[in-house]
């Protein structure tokens, strides 16, 4: 069986990328990509910490949070790309940094 610190490693790994996309990064899809990679990151450290709870038991409530997460992650990104895409029918952009100089 792997070691705990492994899964843990992993997803810092994740999650740090996820930050890099939400800092660096200024296409609103990659925004939304890097959020669902933080998201990732914390479903995997769910699973992993469920896993290891108790010696040869898998707790399920940490199973169940996470497929909780992923269908509510899944209605999260269907709506941000919803927003996207009208965003990008009306102001023709997909640039945060020019979208944010607009006036409404």
């Amino acid at each position: 069986m792997i070691d705990l610190s492994y899964y843990l490693a992993t997803a810092v790994i994740l999650f740090m990328i996820g930050i890099y996309c939400l800092t660096v990064k200024r296409n609103m899809i990659r925004l939304v990509i890097g959020i669902e990679i933080i998201t990732s990151a914390a479903n995997l450290n769910f699973i992993a910490f469920s896993a290891y709870a108790k010696p040869g038991f898998v707790d399920p409530l940490g199973h169940s949070f996470v497929i909780l997460s992923i269908v509510i992650g899944a209605c999260v990104v269907a709506v941000a790309l919803a927003l996207v895409v009208c965003v990008y029918r009306h102001y023709k952009t997909l640039d945060m940094r020019k979208l944010s100089r607009l006036r409404w």
